[in-house]
Order: C-alpha cells, then structure tokens, then sequence
C-alpha cells in the first residue's frame, strides 16, 4: 500500500507546494509592475465604506493575497493613515477579490500551461527591461499555477479510491462543522486560501466530493485565511488588531449563516450549475463569490455595528495595547514595498514640519535672547535624530526586498531627503550656538545688519514653507516658488556680505560681529540650498 501510494502522495505535495509558490510569485510581479498603481488605489481610500470595497477588491487583485492585503491595511491602521471605519470597507472588497483566482482556476487552461511557462520564461531571461521581467514573472507564475494545479489532480485521483479518504469525505458530507473545521485547519496550515479553494475544485472536478461536503470546507477556508491576519496583529498596536478582529468576525458569521442556510444555498449553486452548464471548478469558485458578496452585502449596512463591537473588545486602555508605531509598520515591508516607502514620505514630512520649527525657534532666539528658545532648539534636533534612527532602521530593511525601478528611485530620493532635513536642523542649530556666542561675548549689531538678517531670516523661512507645502501635496507649482526663492536668498548671502564688508571698513561694528553675521548668513544660505534640494525631487519625480 505504501509503495503504491508514495507516488500519488508526492505528486499532490509537490503539486501543492508548486501552486503556493505561482500564487506567491504571480503576486509578486503583478505588485512590481503595478506598485504605483497600488499605492494611488490606497490613496483613494475614503470614510465612504462603498469605496473601500472597490479599492479592496482592486488591490487584493494585484496583491493576488487576500491576507497579504489585509496585513496591509493593519499597518496602515496602526499607522492612523487609516481609520478603522475605512478598513472595514476594504476587508470586505478583499475577501471579493481573492475569488478571482478561484475563477482563473476554473478556466481550464492546463492544456497551455506548457506554452505560458515558455513565454514567462523567455521575458524572464532574454529581455533587461525590468518592466518586462515583471510581466514575465506574471505569466510564469500563471503557468506554473495551473501545473501544480494538474500535479495536485493526478496525485487525488488515486488518493481518492482508499476507503480511508471516501470516509473522511462521507464525514464532511454528513456533519457541516467537521467540513468547516477541516477547511479551517488546511488553509491555516498553507496559510493561502487560493490552495484550499483550488484542491476542492480539484476534488469536486472529478467526483470525488459532493457539493454538501465541498461548502462547508469551503466556509471554513475563508475562516482559515484570517488566522493568518490574526497572527500578523498580535505585535501590533490596538488599532491593528481591531481591524484583525473585524475580518474574524465578519468571515466567522458569514460562515454561520451560510451554515444555517446550507440546505438551500446547496440547492441554489446546484441549481446554478445545471443552468449555465457549469464545470465543477467553476461552481466552487460561484459558491465562493456567492459567499464572500453576499457576506459584505450583510453587514455594509452595519459597519458602525462592526466599529461598536470591535471597539468594545478591545479598548485602548490596556497599555501593552496602545504601543504607537508611527507610520512605519513593517507589515508593509514584504506585502507592500510601494506603501512602505509612502509611509516613509509621511514620516519625512513630519521631519520638515521639525525643521521649520527648529528654524522658527533658531529665529525667536536671535530676537529675543530667551534661553527657552534655544533649548527648544536642542529638543527639536533630538527628535529629528531619533526619527533619522528609527528611518534608516527601516531603510535598512526594506533594502533586503526585491524592489521595482520606480522603488528603487524612490528608495534613494527619500534617503537624500532624510539627509537634508537632518542638515537643516544641524544648520538651525549652529544658529543659536552663534547667539550663545554673542551673548556670553556682549556682541552686538548695528541696526542696519540686524535689519538685514530679518530679511534673509524671512526670505528663509519663506523658501521652508514653500518646501514644507511642495512635499505635502506634491505641489509643483511650490516646488518651483522654493528654486526662485533660493535664487534671490543666493544674492541677498553675497550683497549683505559686501554691505557688512563696508561696515566693517568704516569700524560701524567690531571684528566679532562681522564673523558672527557672515556665519549667521551662511547658515542661512545652506539652509536655503537643502530646501532647494528637497523642491528639485517633486519636480523630478513628476517630470519622470
């Protein structure tokens, strides 16, 4: 019996692993090649929950991961770029868009997977543009899926004929919940519901399971999936892991439902099948649409309902739950590089908005000589260390994924960016050193170069704000405001030099006060070239 079994056993195993390895690597160029596109659905994402359906559906298209979706959007919960209202809207559109792959299986497409893996391959291998690596991952992946597929059903239909595995199925078909349970159990092993899905097609395909017994194990994969979501929130904050428990509850009582309901929805789909001339892959995907929409269309009346009772299970004032990540979640890392490094763009916005207070506070201390000032100073610059820490820790692993071009431009821009914020704040701080120095020292100015510096103070934080207002909307018109600015601050640095020159011949001020100024207005001057820096990436990013 062993002898005779080894070979059908290993062809399911191997055929299975192959199809977990096309889902995972299809997924993964379609999320190269379509990253951008990805990061302006989230972008979309509103308090309207009818919006997140579509965008949900949308992106776990492209993800092609229900979960690896969902994951996506805790951290961007966690993140509050999200509320959990939101999330709700795109937890359900996710569930209805990984039905798609139950649909691409149903096609039968085994007799041409031969010729599709061909096609991947020679994209793969005889062309450098990356665009076209990615498009030939997605066909390779396309054809390597549907050949795990055909291995996975030459090893059942031998598995099947043991007496062992028809009272296993007799089991399913007579008590619903062992089929929910053991539906649960595979997919939380495999950790992708498309495998699950994908053997109950098989399986249904050649008679080998009824339609009573393949429902409920096909329930209990759509439970499965979330265990995965479940394990993924259990390092994150509150936020996170109510958005884990709402895809919990939502797929566990639609499972309830259905349940409650099987007798007839068995009837429908197989009412279904009969009318339209269904093949048996292509009904298990119908049940499974038939679920996950009708599931959604349940409870989109009653999101409110779902934020009450999620809010209530969990609340915020347990401390080991409130842990607050800031954007960067590293959820985002694997499943989103795109969306990883728009978090980081949030983060580095937050590190201009420290930059111009710095400079504010940098300002109030050379007007007013109050200690306070400076000492803000001094605070501001350690948080602006302590985000350039915690920013290039994450650099640091995003750098260890697979990154598109697109990414990697964008990987390398915003390391400069975090450098040039840094240095502004360092420049702000050289500025109150210079006013400690005058004074401990009693420098002083004359009324015309205190004049001065009030003007290249203001023309500076002018040039700040419109980088500031350039980077948050990815305003072009700021951007280009911020490279005439620094222009004019370039000849105020070398007029008030000479001006102060001409002071200093005519013995109007000390020998001090002439270093102190031109030091002054030289740190101006740079600070004003970095927001130039900074301006000239959003005219490059959208010039490319």
């Amino acid at each position: 019996m062993e002898v005779t079994l080894q070979q059908p056993i290993f062809e399911f195993i191997g055929g299975l692993g192959l199809f977990l390895f096309a889902i995972t690597y299809l997924g993964e160029g379609l999320q190269k090649s379509t990253g951008e596109r990805l990061r302006k659905i989230i972008d979309t994402f509103t308090s309207n929950p009818i919006i997140g359906v579509f965008a949900g559906m949308i992106s776990t298209i492209l993800v092609q991961s229900s979960s690896g979706m969902i994951i996506i959007v805790l951290g961007l919960v966690s993140a509050r770029f999200m509320t959990l209202r939101q999330s709700i809207g795109v937890i359900m559109g996710s569930n209805i868009g990984t039905t798609l792959t139950a649909f691409i299986i149903g096609i039968n497409f085994s007799t041409y997977f031969l010729p599709i893996l061909a096609i991947g391959s020679m994209l793969i291998v005889f062309f450098n543009s990356k665009k076209v690596h990615y498009i030939g991952q997605v066909i390779f992946g396309f054809g390597a899926l549907f050949l795990g597929l055909e291995l996975m059903g030459d090893g059942m239909e031998k598995i099947v004929s043991l007496n062992v595995f028809q009272d296993f199925i007799l089991s399913m078909g007579n008590n619903p919940f062992f089929g929910v349970s053991m539906g649960t159990i595979f997919t939380a092993v495999v950790q992708k519901s498309s495998a699950s899905i994908g053997v109950l097609q098989e399986l249904y395909k050649q008679d080998s399971i009824s339609l009573t017994a393949a429902l409920p194990a096909l329930f209990g994969a759509n439970i499965g999936t979330t265990i995965t979501v479940v394990l993924a929130s259990l390092s994150a904050s509150v936020l996170a892991k109510r958005a884990a428990l709402t895809h919990v509850l939502l797929n566990v009582s639609g499972t309830l439902v259905f349940l409650a309901f099987l007798p007839v929805f068995t009837a429908l789909m197989s009412f279904i099948q009969a009318y339209f001339h269904l093949n048996g892959a292509i009904t298990i995907a119908v049940a499974h649409a038939f679920f996950n929409i009708v599931n959604t269309l349940l409870w989109l009346p009653f999101v409110g309902v779902l934020v009450y009772l999620v809010t209530k299970a969990l609340p915020e004032r347990n401390a080991f739950l409130t842990q607050d990540y800031g954007y960067l979640d590293r959820q985002f890392i694997e499943q989103a590089p795109t969306v990883a490094l728009t978090q980081l763009k949030k983060e580095i916005i937050e590190m201009s908005h420290l930059s111009l207070k710095s400079f504010t506070e940098a300002h109030s201390y050379l007007g007013t000589r109050d200690r306070m000032h400076a000492q803000e100073v001094a605070n501001v610059m350690e948080n602006l260390e302590e985000k350039e820490r915690k920013i290039k820790a994450y650099f640091l692993l995003l750098s260890e994924n697979a990154l598109s071009t697109l990414e990697s431009e964008a990987y390398f821009r915003l390391q400069e960016e975090v450098h040039y914020l840094k240095r502004i704040g360092a420049h702000c701080e050289n500025i109150t050193e210079f006013v400690d120095y005058q004074l401990a020292n009693k420098v002083l100015f004359t009324n015309d170069a205190s004049f001065d510096l009030e003007e290249m103070f203001q023309s500076t934080f002018k040039a700040l704000s419109g980088m500031i207002k350039a980077l948050e909307n990815n305003n072009i018109k700021s951007a280009r405001s911020v490279l005439e600015m620094e222009d004019q601050i370039d000849r105020m640095e070398r007029v008030l030099r000479k001006k102060h020159i001409l002071r200093l011949n005519k013995r109007e001020c000390s020998g001090a006060a002439g270093i102190l100024f031109v030091d002054i207005i030289n740190n101006l001057e740079r600070i004003g070239d970095y927001a130039e820096k900074l301006s000239q990436h959003i005219l490059e990013q959208n010039n490319s």
